[in-house]
């Protein structure tokens, strides 16, 4: 059942397989692990943790693993919107655009970690409700600890632009409904494109293009799994012409239609609330 919250254990390469998923995904890992995530290529070592939203395009490149754990839960079962007050991890932990995807984790804090999905292995297949809350209560606690070790990180990027006052990042949230131009933002910084598109490509490691895609559709997914706004309206409310031309857009970036993302990933509790 897709509401279902599971964890599988990855032993060797070919454990680690290539997919975009309806469900949330989460990887305690020990090793050594190159990957790309939607087109961006990462590399991590040691203890870490990877955070993955529905249908975001994993790949792994490389990988030399001496533990690693996947865990993955449907909206469904925990709506990581609506439990926002309890866990502020959305666009912290998933839907970051701006950070790396994944924390480094102490000795301490990773067997910690390590414990909770074992509570949670233990008990995941049951349909009592007092052993589903119990599994949620272990999936918010794991989302807590880590966000509270990625908080101390989030400023960071900021503050190197904004020494050079490179303001990108706000007038991105501020204008990527009307302005998808990378033009407009370098001049809104009054630099010329090249120098422009340097610097972000040196602080986030993505262009300012590609930026601006995952902001679109990052808002996008928002949308359709947040809201009952049907494919028109949302595509007017993010500038473009026409549903179609979203569409094609939307799939371009995802592999799937946005009518297929919102079957797939459903709407979410905080939509349905609102109606």
């Amino acid at each position: 059942m897709k509401h279902n919250i599971k964890i599988i254990q990855l032993f060797k390469e070919k454990d680690f397989t290539n997919t975009r998923v309806p469900y949330y995904l989460i990887f305690l890992l020990e090793g050594n692990y190159n990957f790309s995530i939607d087109k961006k290529q990462y590399h991590c070592s040691g203890k870490n943790i990877l955070f993955t939203s529905p249908f975001q395009n994993i790949q792994w490149l490389d990988v030399t693993p001496t533990s690693a754990s996947k865990l993955s839960f449907h909206g469904d079962f925990y709506c990581i919107e609506y439990h926002k007050k309890e866990v502020a991890c959305n666009g912290i932990l998933f839907n970051n655009i701006y950070l790396s995807p994944f924390v480094c984790l102490s000795d301490s804090l990773y067997e910690e970690i390590s414990k909770l999905l074992l509570k949670i292995k233990e008990i995941q297949h049951s349909n009592q409700s007092y052993d589903v809350s119990i599994l949620k209560s272990y999936l918010q606690l794991i989302l807590a600890l880590i966000n509270k070790q990625k908080l101390l990180d989030t400023h960071h990027l900021d503050y190197i632009l904004e020494q050079d006052y490179v303001l990108f990042k706000g007038q991105l949230e501020e204008f990527f409904h009307k302005h998808k131009s990378v033009l407009f933002y370098a001049e809104l910084n009054g630099l010329t494109l090249d120098s422009f598109s340097k610097k972000i490509k040196k602080v986030y490691g993505k262009t300012p293009t590609q930026l601006i895609k995952e902001r679109v559709v990052l808002e996008s997914k928002k949308l359709l799994h947040l809201t009952n706004k049907s494919i028109k309206e949302i595509a007017h409310e993010l500038g473009f012409n026409d549903e179609f031309y979203f569409s094609r857009y939307f799939k371009k970036e995802t592999g799937i239609s946005p009518l297929k993302f919102r079957s797939e990933v459903g709407i979410s509790i905080v939509a349905k609330k609102s109606m």
